[in-house]
């Protein structure tokens, strides 16, 4: 039995799930950009797709411009007891975000994620100069958000509805670009690395860099499209993370043989 939380959007695993998937956005994105992965994977995972503060119901509360504090939030409040084991995926940012998360948890000696995917997003020690995009004006940030092709062009010619949007993607963009990586023990658990082949924002080092920060085992999967080809290419990537959950499904209890 579980409490409902501000902070996690639940989404199907049955009543006893053997797997959890935890799953953070991109910048601007939300819980509920996760809500169909429930029918494509397999029926004893639960998504459980983590709502950052400034989006979806929590449209009020205040958000995040540094990921420290975000981190110590979510390691306080996040039901990351292990006991029913989970998996992390974040894309762009929510890589940013499950990584450190990873991190956090062994450091503090919590249990850890059988497996963290990170899609869409650079090695945290290959990461490019910040462009300081949160700092444009208003015209300037939503023309960078046109770039990356993330956001459909009706949204962004809706002036009333960017003014609301604003706040909390340019919280998004400064927590990633004040990002800073600091050198320390390697995660021990396997790693799963997805990107797009015609993402602007990746080099093959920036990806293959990720192999490094752990002692596990890494695997790196690329996609046909650019930045958002979680979108564009979805069954692919639905497919390669249903296949490699599969793996970390705790076996079925036998039944017991009647004598």
């Amino acid at each position: 039995m579980h409490h409902p939380s501000p902070w996690i959007l639940r989404h199907g695993g049955g009543p006893r799930p053997r797997l959890r998937l935890y799953c953070f956005p991109y910048a601007g994105g939300h819980a509920g950009i996760y809500t169909p992965w429930q029918g494509k994977l397999h029926p004893d995972v639960e998504i459980c797709a983590v709502q950052l503060p400034g989006r979806g119901a929590r449209f009020r509360d205040p958000g995040f411009q540094s990921l420290p504090p975000l981190i110590e939030e979510l390691a306080r409040e996040l039901p990351l007891d292990g006991a029913v084991p989970f998996a992390f995926f974040g894309h762009s940012m929510g890589s940013l975000i499950a990584f450190e998360l990873a991190r956090r948890l062994q450091t503090l000696g919590r249990p850890l994620p059988r497996r963290l995917f990170v899609s869409g997003c650079d090695a945290p020690q290959h990461r490019q100069a910040p462009r300081g995009l949160h700092q444009l004006d208003d015209a300037g940030f939503i023309e960078a958000l046109r770039d990356y092709q993330g956001t459909p062009a009706e949204i962004l010619a809706n002036r009333e509805l960017m003014e609301l949007l604003l706040p909390s993607l340019r919280d998004d963009f400064q927590l990633v670009e004040s990002y800073r990586y600091h050198p320390g023990a390697p995660l021990t658990i396997p790693t799963t690395v997805l990107a797009g082949r015609d993402d602007r924002q990746r080099l093959p080092e920036q990806t293959e860099g990720w192999q490094r920060e752990t002692t596990g085992p890494s695997r790196v999967h690329w996609f046909d499209g650019g930045h958002f080809f979680i979108a564009s290419a979805r069954e692919a990537v639905l497919a390669r993370v249903n296949a490699e959950l599969a793996e970390l499904l705790p076996a079925a209890p036998r039944p017991v043989a009647l004598l």
